[in-house]
């Protein structure tokens, strides 16, 4: 049986070349309570719909589109208080920062792991992909620069937070690529943390880019963007730079024909 290289566990983790999530359109839960209804047709989806316990509440009258989320909080069934969330997701990332690693009994038994590409991945495959990687050998002085942590009203057991992270690539980096001198700096990207009612952590999210111009990783985020950042990029679509397909590249140009033509 092959190796498993330190290199080669990069493929089963972080990546984030595409952006947003896929929506699932559903009928709109009517709600008993006073809850304001947007003027527009806004669509909940149903999978939103399945895991939060509260309804939407609007700050900005009868043809709200604001969301009042310390309305929402108060209204929450889940045990934790997103201020107690916010806390238990510091500590934990602090936690993984200093010892460099992730300790399975965090997490579920339904635990999985989901990023733009890679995954998802469960608790033990997910523990093993990244056993033995330690990005700090090869950047030691990462700072992943966390900040805006906040939990989302629509689904109160789940704390989303920004990320920046920087470093300088002064060290072996898995266990192969020499030292470059590279600054990194990539782009500013969300990440969140979801618990059960245990207080378990039960889903991550990691490298949903926000903003592919800045930075100097493609515009990728995490382990795919520091590669590429250093001159590693891996050999496949998924952990280079955006390109637009030749499809899309034909579907602009028709667009732009049909706009000349129609003046």
């Amino acid at each position: 049986m092959a190796r498993c290289t330190p290199v080669a566990r990069l493929s089963v983790l972080q990546d984030n070349s595409s952006f947003g999530s896929k929506f699932i359109g559903g009928k709109r839960m009517k709600s008993e309570s006073s809850v304001v209804k947007p003027a527009f047709n806004t669509k909940m989806s149903t999978r939103v719909s399945a895991i939060a316990s509260t309804t939407p509440v609007y700050s900005d009258g009868e043809n709200g589109m604001f969301v009042d989320t310390e309305a929402m909080y108060a209204a929450s069934s889940f045990p934790i208080k997103p201020e107690d969330l916010i806390t238990r997701t510091k500590e934990w990332l602090i936690r993984n920062h200093v010892i460099n690693g992730f300790n399975s009994a965090d997490f579920s038994d339904d635990f999985k792991f989901v990023a733009p590409v890679v995954g998802p991945l469960a608790k033990d495959d997910f523990i093993k992909a990244v056993a033995g990687f330690d990005l700090k050998v090869g950047i030691p002085d990462l700072n992943p620069q966390y900040y805006d942590f906040r939990v989302d009203p629509f689904e109160p057991n789940r704390v989303w937070y920004t990320s920046r992270t920087v470093g300088t690539h002064t060290g072996v980096l898995a266990g192969a690529i020499q030292p470059t001198g590279t600054v990194i700096e990539s782009p500013p990207q969300t990440l969140s943390a979801t618990y059960n009612e245990e207080g378990l952590i039960k889903k991550i999210t990691v490298g949903y880019v926000m903003d592919r111009e800045i930075g100097n990783t493609g515009g990728m985020g995490a382990v795919f963007g520091i590669l590429y950042a250093v001159g590693a990029g891996l050999p496949f679509p998924e952990a280079q730079p955006f390109k637009p397909s030749f499809r899309y590249k034909l579907f602009q140009t028709l667009g732009k024909a049909r706009a000349f033509f129609d003046k």
